[in-house]
């Protein structure tokens, strides 16, 4: 029922024929990737994901929570009922001003990954430069466009090659 009310809200923002796909371009120096693999460390403190584009190239992120790398591996597998209250509060506060996160962009913030999210419906917002590992939960949780510099998903390429 609550995926119902959700979508209705966002039909306008919906191509008609194009499966629920919300209207997102990305540029030309930009790269859409997926979550191939999440997991954690043995103790289960840290988590580890394998972020992956169309070409096969994989980009690796680590030192972040245990936590959040369950709870992202809970959304991929479909569980949707225990989210932490801090994304339930972004859920709420979406919904109250009918704004949806459309996409995160992940980049390079010194020698931390941080990511942008992008909100659309009554109006455009970026909110900026939140942790990233929060953004690709979210991300997952939504099931919204993972996106990120070409620069720097290539440069995380070549060092691994």
């Amino acid at each position: 029922m609550k995926f119902m009310n959700q979508f209705n809200k966002i039909k306008k923002y919906i191509h008609p024929n194009d499966d629920f796909k919300i209207k997102q371009e990305i540029s030309n120096d930009e790269i859409q990737v997926r979550i191939e693999q999440i997991g954690t460390d043995s103790l289960g403190l840290q988590g580890v994901l394998i972020l992956k584009a169309d070409g096969g190239k994989e980009f690796p992120i680590s030192a972040f929570s245990g936590e959040v790398a369950r709870y992202i591996a809970g959304f991929k597998d479909g569980q949707r009922d225990a989210i932490p209250t801090i994304y339930n509060l972004i859920e709420q506060l979406s919904e109250e001003s009918e704004l949806f996160l459309v996409k995160i962009k992940i980049f390079d913030s010194g020698n931390a990954l941080r990511a942008n999210l992008y909100f659309s419906g009554r109006k455009n917002i970026v909110l900026r430069n939140f942790r990233a590992s929060d953004a690709i939960a979210l991300a997952t949780y939504y099931g919204i466009p993972i996106i990120m510099s070409k620069n720097l998903f290539e440069q995380q390429a070549k060092e691994l090659s």
